[in-house]
């Protein structure tokens, strides 16, 4: 597997040198519609999300792991009953949707396509519910995007992360690990 995360590191600085150096301008399917609307969407969840955090008592510089631990399940728990109607495809609208997986298979093609749907089938995260407004368990593998996938889906806020599980691309929060919505059969 670190074999695999080294060649994508690689491949992910010689596209990013070769993209900074040919053009100075994003690339076309960042222009998108459907992608501004998937990138507002999700910055709306994040403004949610920050507003619910500011909500709650704030931890201590020097936090005990259980403080933190506490802090994170509140926030977890605020935000699982703010968006207690969250239903998959709110973020990933189908519209949406459709245009990552035609953007996904034209980034993955031939080598790259096998050695992902490989990485993703091998992955130790089987056990995932794979479920809107659920928590992706921490005991479960988090699988890295390859970065050069990274570079052509649609800017996240910070508070947000891709992961894949099994075929499914899964929209989380990376603090509290909530599921904020999932894409069915997102590797061809």
């Amino acid at each position: 597997m670190k074999g695999v995360s080294k060649i994508y590191i690689l491949f992910a600085v010689m596209t990013l040198a070769a993209y900074i150096d040919g053009q100075t301008e994003p690339p076309a399917q960042l222009k998108d519609p459907l992608f501004v609307e998937f990138e507002t969407r999700a910055k709306e969840y994040s403004r949610e999300r920050e507003r619910l955090e500011r909500e709650l008592p704030p931890l201590a510089k020097k936090a005990t792991p259980e403080e933190v631990m506490a802090h994170k399940e509140a926030l977890r728990k605020a935000v699982q009953q703010y968006r207690g109607g969250a239903k998959q495809g709110d973020i990933f609208l189908p519209e949406i949707s459709q245009q990552l997986k035609v953007v996904i298979a034209a980034q993955l093609d031939g080598a790259d396509r096998v050695k992902l749907r490989k990485a993703v089938l091998e992955a130790e995260n089987k056990a995932v519910q794979k479920r809107v407004n659920y928590p992706y368990p921490e005991s479960q593998e988090i699988l890295e995007m390859p970065p050069t996938l990274l570079m052509i889906l649609p800017q996240l806020p910070k508070q947000l992360r891709y992961r894949f599980v099994g075929r499914d691309l899964l929209l989380v929060d990376r603090e509290n690990l909530l599921i904020i919505d999932l894409m069915k059969d997102a590797v061809p």
